[in-house]
């Protein structure tokens, strides 16, 4: 047998076993997922509904220093394109006198080269890439994410902290 088919049998065998195990098992594929039901692969399932927008408009605590916040309040229909922003139209320096609503960081009017702007910087301008809708959503995997205060504290055991 010529040298190359060898190597080519041998390069598609990773592809061609599990293909062979899986026709031997009776049925379709399984997609087996601790994130989803066990569904055929074949089968169409309807997609859960969409979790509700919480929209009490109260700030919820952040996680972690950096953290952007997330938006209390429904956002379904803002338009954010290259020549507008919703946001920008309650949450800009201009306009929070008016609106109420926080203003943005003064982080927003930095370019990348460290210089402040006038306007929003452009890295900046579309919002939804680090701040989401909170939701009532239910989170799929068990949180045990702890802050720095809740890790540096310890109870107060009365000695001497030298």
């Amino acid at each position: 047998m010529p040298r190359h088919l060898l190597i080519a049998l041998a390069a598609a065998l990773p592809c061609l076993v599990p293909a062979l195990l899986s026709a031997q098992n009776s049925g379709p594929a399984r997609l087996d997922s601790p994130f989803r039901p066990p569904v055929n692969f074949t089968d169409e399932t309807t997609a859960p509904p969409i979790p509700a927008d919480v929209t009490d408009d109260r700030r919820v605590a952040r996680n972690y220093p950096e953290q952007p916040p997330v938006i209390p309040h429904n956002v379904r229909d803002y338009q954010i394109t290259l020549n507008n922003n919703q946001c920008l139209t309650c949450h800009s320096r201009q306009y929070t006198g008016a609106s109420q609503a926080p203003m943005i960081s003064i982080t927003h009017y930095v370019n990348r080269d460290g210089q402040t702007l006038g306007a929003v910087s452009p890295r900046r301008y579309f919002c939804m890439q680090c701040h989401v809708p909170q939701t009532v959503a239910q989170p799929i995997v068990t949180n045990t994410f702890k802050d720095v205060d809740s890790m540096i504290s310890r109870p107060s055991d009365g000695g001497d902290r030298r």
